[in-house]
């Protein structure tokens, strides 16, 4: 019986937030690991997850399918977890998102490699949203190239590296209102980064199905009122929570998407708050979840004091969650 240690998995976007844990749970399999990234310098990080010689950078981009075809030379599996929030100069949602995804999948299928690419719930071409038409496109070009690819659709993605939860925390440190888009109605099903690597490691290991679409979600399905309220409480901390409507927020995405950290908004963030972002009654019909791969899903509440606690008032209005 063949060894992981005999198959080479090419994992692009291995660096960021998705890919550390990915990247994580390969290596404790003891599978080869080829980090495929636009600046491998900046992937050293990855190193103390595997062994010596376990995990390996290479560069490559997205844009350039020259660049992703040299990343997977010699490869057995080819993993995409590359995905933008905003788009800014020549990484738009299309060059990224579906033609990259393109770019990935044509080059496994060259390479005679499986494919394990990461979308989204709510990915959609009818979407108002680019980024979800984006994720769409992306699906439909992955499964055109290689009909037998592994989708994996996460609904928001939480944990120590977030850029969701760490968000409306760091702004509750700023500010002593925070918005809720369209009244905060919007459904959520936020689910654990370690769970979605998981699911991923298991599509590696075989355990998917060939040409089935997974959508990954964790044990709750939230309001995002709920969301912010269980972060607040996490913190410690007491703010306002004022509703703004759909069309003032997009009024005022147009200034906030050019401000920084935790301030910013885009218009297209405003759009993909107008669907809810749940697990569908399909997928839970077909056994296409967490729980059908045999996956018990952690939830919010459990692990984000884990991580927030730095957000915590100290000193002597602490108590007062202030």
């Amino acid at each position: 019986m063949a060894s992981n240690l005999d198959t080479l998995v090419t994992v692009f976007g291995g660096s960021g937030f998705l890919g550390r844990s990915v990247v994580r749970a390969l290596a404790k399999r003891d599978y080869r690991i080829r980090v495929a990234v636009r600046r491998p310098e900046l992937a050293g990080h990855l190193q103390p997850l595997g062994r010596v010689g376990q995990i390996h950078s290479v560069q490559a981009n997205l844009r350039y399918p020259a660049s992703v075809a040299a990343a997977m030379r010699d490869s057995h599996v080819a993993i995409n977890l590359v995905g933008i929030l905003a788009e800014g100069g020549p990484q738009t949602f299309d060059a990224v998102q579906a033609r990259g995804a393109g770019a990935i999948a044509a080059a496994a299928n060259a390479a005679g490699a499986r494919v394990v690419h990461v979308s989204a719930i709510g990915a959609d071409e009818n979407s108002l949203a680019g980024y979800a038409r984006a994720k769409a496109a992306g699906e439909k070009a992955v499964l055109s190239a290689v009909p037998t690819a592994t989708i994996l659709r996460p609904s928001v993605v939480f944990g120590p590296e977030d850029q969701f939860t760490n968000r409306f925390a760091a702004l509750a440190t700023v500010s002593p209102v925070l918005p809720l888009i369209g009244g905060g109605v919007t459904k959520l099903q936020p689910v654990y980064v370690g769970d979605v690597a998981t699911a991923v490691a298991d599509a590696v290991d075989g355990k998917t199905r060939p040409g089935a679409t997974y959508e990954l979600g964790g044990p709750e399905v939230l309001t995002m009122r709920e969301v912010i309220e269980l972060i607040l409480a996490t913190i410690e901390r007491r703010r306002m929570l004022a509703s703004l409507p759909f069309g003032l927020a997009k009024l005022q995405a147009l200034v906030l998407q050019f401000a920084p950290g935790p301030l910013k908004l885009t218009p297209d963030q405003v759009a993909l708050l107008r669907y809810d972002n749940v697990v569908s009654e399909t997928a839970k019909a077909a056994g296409l979840t967490l729980q059908g791969l045999g996956i018990v899903p952690d939830s919010l509440e459990a692990i984000a004091p884990q991580y927030l606690w730095r957000f915590r008032r100290t000193g002597q209005f602490a108590h007062k969650g202030e």
